[in-house]
């Protein structure tokens, strides 16, 4: 039986170039696409020499072609920390319409699977804790994150039409804060941002009085979680996430004791709409496909700090 074929967009970034890794341990052969405005080649230069591995450098505001038979489309490419789409507005929300556009229509063509990778900032500032898909959010579209948030949320709606009018099987997963190896060091999110200060012996930064809450889950979960979905018949968007909730400050006091750095907290004005809390509601996944996060905090921040110390 011939191998499945999948397209994954943003390849070579954090969350992209994992699952090309999983997808071609599950049996799979991948075509890569990534423009690098975020992404790096060394994210995937392992994958390279990988037979089941092909890569195109492709900006996917433009029309995608690719030849032969295609049975998935994974469309990850966007620029995802607010350090990278403040930076890049305008290419963060060409992504999420145009990208997402031409992502639909290469599954359009090919009859193929299509899996959206959305985002937890969908809920914006929530006035609902925890966030259950059901959630319509609370955000703020001509803010400074609104490039980012509008981008996902015309991207989930995109693709709805797209299912609705077209027939596509479609998969949104919303994913929540996720960390761990081949997260850029310069990212500009909490947990690179402290491990990176603290190997550095900087004072951590923390943003407000740090009782803001986030959940972090480790990239393998979350991964395996995706594989989970792309592989069971939802096409409503779907929380992927770990629901343990941590403060800010609490967050910055473990990063200090793994990595034994001496330094201090400092504390500056909370930037705009910073959401306060933010932690996923999962009973869908955990009932649908019988997921839920096994790594913890502590075990997964320990093996990100370790990646850090290789690679800072």
């Amino acid at each position: 039986m011939p191998k499945k074929i999948a397209v994954v967009t943003g390849s070579a970034g954090f969350l992209g170039s994992h699952l090309c890794d999983k997808l071609i341990e599950k049996g799979y052969k991948v075509i890569g696409l990534d423009n690098f405005i975020t992404g790096k080649l060394e994210n995937i230069r392992h994958l390279l020499k990988s037979k089941n591995f092909s890569f195109l450098k492709h900006n996917i505001t433009k029309y995608i072609d690719i030849k032969g038979r295609v049975d998935y489309v994974l469309h990850f490419a966007s620029p995802a920390s607010p350090e990278d789409y403040l930076e890049h507005p305008i290419p963060t929300l060409k992504a999420g319409s145009l990208g997402t556009h031409n992502a639909l229509g290469l599954a359009k063509e090919k009859k193929a699977k299509f899996m959206l990778a959305s985002t937890s900032e969908v809920y914006g500032d929530p006035l609902v804790h925890p966030q259950p898909e059901s959630y319509w959010g609370n955000v703020n579209s001509i803010g400074v994150r609104g490039c980012y948030d509008e981008s996902k949320r015309f991207a989930e709606a995109i693709t709805m039409a797209y299912h609705r009018v077209h027939k596509i099987d479609t998969r949104i997963v919303r994913i929540f804060n996720t960390y761990g190896p081949r997260i850029r060091i310069n990212d500009g999110r909490v947990i690179p941002n402290f491990i990176y200060q603290a190997l550095d012996h900087k004072p951590l930064t923390v943003y407000g009085k740090g009782s803001q809450t986030r959940s972090f889950c480790y990239y393998s979960d979350l991964i395996e979680g995706i594989f989970r979905l792309m592989n069971f018949r939802i096409n409503t968007p779907l929380n992927l996430g770990n629901p343990d909730e941590f403060t800010i400050l609490e967050l910055a006091r473990l990063v200090l004791r793994l990595t034994n750095a001496k330094d201090k907290i400092i504390f500056k004005p909370l930037p705009l709409d910073d959401p306060k809390q933010r932690r996923p509601d999962i009973t869908q996944a955990k009932r649908l496909l019988k997921w839920h996060p096994k790594i913890k905090l502590r075990e997964g921040l320990k093996e990100t700090i370790a990646w850090f110390r290789l690679h800072s």
